[in-house]
């Protein structure tokens, strides 16, 4: 009978590697499972490289348990897509039958990132002192949000928490390629104004000095130059006179900003002008509209209790004037009242998703029909993100064109007039 060389997780999730004997690999496979043993490597012996396998044989045998690698602080944060990832890959192992124990020992170990390794490492080991999932996702606050951590604790009282780590990933990855499309609509405008501001003071304390010397040099006085010139001079020579003191007084705005944003009014009146910016509004609105139906659909679906479900969706708003919507429909619905009036009252939300929530919430299909909300406006913002990005991109080439156009102009009509003089003598 064959031999088969494998390398597997015993049930405290430490690695393992030996021997079986079995009639094919699927046969070997059975032998491990039914010995507690979950394979993570299975090669016939001389049909395969088993020198990796007999390391770890070699490498376990005689020691215990493994030693942890460092526990992770509960204020650290990772990237959202690095949390993305390992909750896809986490669903995937559970949903194929490995326990949640070895699923997190095997993510523990092939993660690359140094914090989300310790903390995946951190949470098998609470989970293997017999706390639950969400009680141990709870360590770590500033990388599993309330959203995270009450529908994995859903999904546990359900007993469907791969289904509920399916949901998260793919809430996480919608969320993800949403805000990477707003991100792109509103980077582009600032890297153009940023390369145009940079061409100014470029051409206004290198290259206009230098044709200024060259006309006081040829012309002798700056009277005899065009007007344009002696404007773009002027400006140049403030720029260079002034360039610390711009700076200073960016750096003032930028200040100011941050502060009046910490305060709950100025929050409030930023929040509430980004609605209403021209271009730029159309896709907030849509973008907090689409992230509210999803995260709200996504948390009733999972089975999180309603009420618990809108102070979870208030919290992740990311919009102080959603966020106040929501608060009032929470206030409704815990009252036994109907969302559709807060929704309407507020002025944010449109008919459609309006109309929406009132079928949902007469068939009991809420959930259904928030996440169909969200799929039509993460559309409308792919929409409207092309759109925007097609009317900017012409704009800020004209705007680009014009100036540098006419600091050009500005340089050269001097120079004309200097050349003609020279072909008069």
């Amino acid at each position: 009978m064959p031999k088969f060389h494998y390398t597997a997780l015993d049930q405290n999730g430490q690695e393992t590697a030996g021997v079986v004997d079995a009639t094919g690999e699927a046969d070997a496979i059975a032998q491990l499972r039914r010995n507690q043993l979950y394979p993570t490597q299975v090669v016939e012996e001389g049909r395969g490289d088993t020198s990796k396998i007999k390391r770890v044989a070699k490498n376990t045998s005689g020691k215990g348990k493994t030693k942890s690698s460092g526990r992770a602080s509960g204020s650290v944060k990772v990237k959202s897509k690095v949390l993305m990832i390992f909750t896809r890959q986490l669903a995937t192992l559970i949903d194929s039958g490995l326990p949640l124990l070895r699923g997190l020992t095997v993510l523990g170990r092939q993660e690359s990132d140094p914090v989300m390794k310790k903390t995946i490492i951190t949470l098998a080991e609470s989970v293997q002192t017999g706390s639950t999932f969400s009680e141990s996702l709870q360590q770590f606050p500033k990388i599993f949000n309330k959203l995270y951590v009450n529908m994995v604790k859903a999904g546990e009282l359900g007993g469907v928490l791969e289904l509920v780590l399916n949901r998260l990933a793919e809430y996480q990855e919608k969320a993800q390629k949403l805000k990477n499309k707003i991100v792109a609509a509103m980077a582009y405008p600032m890297i153009v104004m940023t390369i145009a501001v940079g061409i100014m003071i470029f051409l206004m304390t290198v290259i206009v000095p230098k044709f200024e010397k060259i006309f006081e040099d040829m012309l002798g006085t700056r009277d005899a130059l065009p007007d344009l010139t002696k404007f773009v001079i002027g400006f140049s020579r403030w720029v260079q006179g002034n360039l610390i003191s711009i700076f200073v007084v960016v750096a003032v705005i930028i200040v100011l900003w941050q502060m009046i944003k910490a305060t709950v009014g100025g929050r409030r009146m930023i929040d509430s002008t980004k609605l209403k910016l021209p271009l730029f509004g159309d896709v907030q609105r849509k973008s907090a509209i689409s992230r509210f139906a999803r995260t709200l659909g996504t948390l009733v679906t999972s089975g999180v209790p309603i009420l618990q479900a809108l102070n979870i969706t208030r919290e992740t708003a990311g919009n102080v004037i959603i966020s106040n919507a929501i608060d009032k429909v929470h206030d409704a619905v815990k009252e036994g009242e109907s969302m559709v009036t807060p929704l309407d009252s507020s002025k944010v939300f449109p008919p459609m998703v309006i109309s929406m929530v009132d079928v949902g919430e007469e068939t009991g299909q809420l959930a259904e029909m928030l996440l169909k909300v969200a799929d039509v406006y993460e559309d409308e913002v792919d929409n409207s993100v092309t759109t925007l990005t097609s009317m900017l991109e012409p704009l800020m080439i004209v705007v680009l064109a014009v100036v540098v156009g006419v600091i050009v102009l500005a340089l050269f009509m001097p120079l004309i007039k200097i050349i003609e003089g020279l072909n008069e003598k």
